[in-house]
């Protein structure tokens, strides 16, 4: 199989998130198949669609011939590694992992969507990738760049 670049987000907001995303980070570096690993500075924002307290996300990219279902399935397991629990949807969460882009691809089941279906309506998505990928052109939706003004009022701070 051909080796594709792959975008994943990281985020949190319940316990010590700098350290479980630093944590996450490091499980994602020790993936088989996987190389190339970078990491988009660290983001705080509050919750979107969600209550609880403000958020840590960055993003991350490195290069695989996993499937997009073989990516999730290890994302998933690296969340519960770390706790993660789904009491309801856009519940507070120690990690939260998600499948932003794998190479080009476009796909829809019911278990994964590729491209992120929010990605573009996200400042805290698109700024940790536009750190990481400022030319990226993301299926359907059109190059990071074009997509920015349209989360330019939503509150997202860099962090050190």
């Amino acid at each position: 199989m051909i080796e594709v670049t792959v975008y994943v987000g990281l985020g949190a907001n319940l316990g010590d998130v700098r350290s479980t995303l630093s944590a996450a980070y490091s499980d994602l570096q020790q993936l088989p198949g996987t190389h190339g690993h970078r990491c988009s500075p660290w983001f705080s924002s509050g919750p979107v669609d969600a209550c609880g307290p403000d958020y840590l996300n960055a993003a991350a990219c490195f290069e695989t011939a996993l499937s997009p279902q073989s990516v999730l399935a290890e994302l998933q397991r690296i969340e519960a590694c770390h706790g993660r629990q789904r009491p309801y949807r856009n519940a507070p969460r120690t990690l939260d992992l998600d499948l932003l882009m794998h190479g080009q691809v476009s796909m829809n089941t019911p278990d994964l969507t590729v491209p992120h279906p929010r990605l573009h309506e996200r400042a805290f998505v698109l700024l940790p990738l536009a750190t990481l990928a400022p030319d990226l052109f993301v299926p359907g939706r059109g190059a990071i760049r074009s997509l920015l003004p349209a989360v330019s009022g939503q509150l997202i701070e860099q962090v050190r």
